[in-house]
């Protein structure tokens, strides 16, 4: 029994000694973060933006009667083509014509009287003041005539220009007022492009080199445009709308008002574009400042960098206009867990080969 028993206690002895030493060995070992990483690029001297779009007539119109009063009949439908001048909407002219045949017979009279009473002063049968009063009494009715006739011709609306019936605003038995759109349409020709782009763009537009947009309908082809406006004015997101036509020929069929486009703007680097470009991932935002974690490529250190950024661009990358040189590596993931002057290892990038690091 004792032979058994001092077996046991020399195995837990051996036990606790190798437990010992695997306790020290982790504990003696401290654990490296791995990091992902991105090199610093210099702006190039001719910076690409893009920007989504949308194709808008070069014409639009909101048809509106110049009278007050019910629809009586619409003659047009929504897509329907029209020419200038036809017919597109008639009002009721009832009451116009009323006021119409009025005025008409105020003005027989006023005519007849005005008449004789010129003809006595021709003969020296009155005076001067009552021959006065006749004519700018005839003069005032004369006018409120024409004016009524206009108004009754009012009542009926013509196309101003020719093109497409875009959409009907009102329906026939509707009571509109004068001024108030009843019909929208757009001309058949050219269509233009809508973008709408930051204070700091619209501040280098006459930096802007060239500018290009493609179509879906349209795959593979890219088209050349050129600014035709641009608003002074900001909207309420300070954004700035730009208009641009399509310079050459294009299919009429298949690029049509209303659809959707990307532009691509290249624009002459300025000083104030001056600097790099990083995933905006690598940002790290604290106590109102922004930093960068660069690491030091031959000790793994990592250490922390207030530096001053610029615009962001649809491909997820951030400017960085001071701070920051070129070919300098930094953190682009997981910057908030790291602190200044941390050993840190480089995640290996996949090769060309390995598509996705899969292997």
């Amino acid at each position: 029994m004792t032979k058994y028993i001092s077996l046991f206690a020399a195995a837990l002895a051996v036990v606790c000694t190798l437990l010992t030493a695997c306790g020290k060995s982790e504990k003696g070992t401290e654990e490296v973060q791995y990091v992902k990483t991105a090199q610093a690029k210099r702006i190039s001297d001719a910076a690409e933006l893009s920007y989504p779009g949308k194709t808008k007539s070069s014409e639009e119109v909101n048809i509106a009667f110049r009278v007050s009063g019910p629809i009586q009949r619409i003659f047009v439908k929504e897509g329907q083509y029209v020419s200038k001048g036809q017919l597109i909407a008639q009002m009721d002219p009832r009451d116009y014509e009323v006021q119409l045949s009025a005025t008409q017979a105020e003005y027989e009279q006023i005519k007849a009287d005005a008449e004789r009473v010129m003809a006595l002063y021709k003969e020296d049968g009155t005076t001067a003041s009552n021959y006065d009063r006749a004519r700018y009494g005839l003069q005032q009715i004369t006018e409120k005539l024409a004016h009524h006739k206009n108004q009754l011709a009012d009542t009926r609306l013509y196309a101003p220009i020719s093109g497409y019936i875009q959409n009907k605003i009102h329906e026939s038995g509707e009571t509109v007022s004068a001024g108030m759109p009843v019909v929208s349409m757009f001309n058949a020709g050219d269509v233009e492009i809508e973008v709408f782009v930051p204070a700091s763009d619209y501040a280098r537009q006459n930096d802007l080199l060239s500018a290009t947009c493609s179509f879906e309908v349209t795959p593979g082809k890219t088209y050349p445009l050129e600014i035709v406006r641009v608003s002074k004015e900001a909207n309420a997101s300070q954004l700035y709308a730009a208009r641009l036509r399509i310079k050459g020929d294009y299919d009429h069929k298949k690029i049509t008002p209303g659809m959707s486009t990307m532009v691509y703007a290249s624009y002459h680097a300025s000083d104030e574009v001056n600097g790099v470009t990083i995933p905006i991932t690598a940002i790290d935002r604290k106590d109102g400042q922004t930093y960068v974690f660069v690491l030091d490529t031959k000790t793994g250190i990592v250490k922390r960098r207030e530096v001053e950024v610029g615009r962001i661009d649809l491909n997820g990358n951030i400017q960085v206009l001071k701070g920051l040189n070129p070919n300098e590596t930094v953190v682009c993931a997981g910057v908030r867990y790291l602190i200044d002057g941390q050993q840190v290892r480089e995640l290996e990038k996949p090769s060309d080969a390995n598509v996705g690091g899969l292997l």
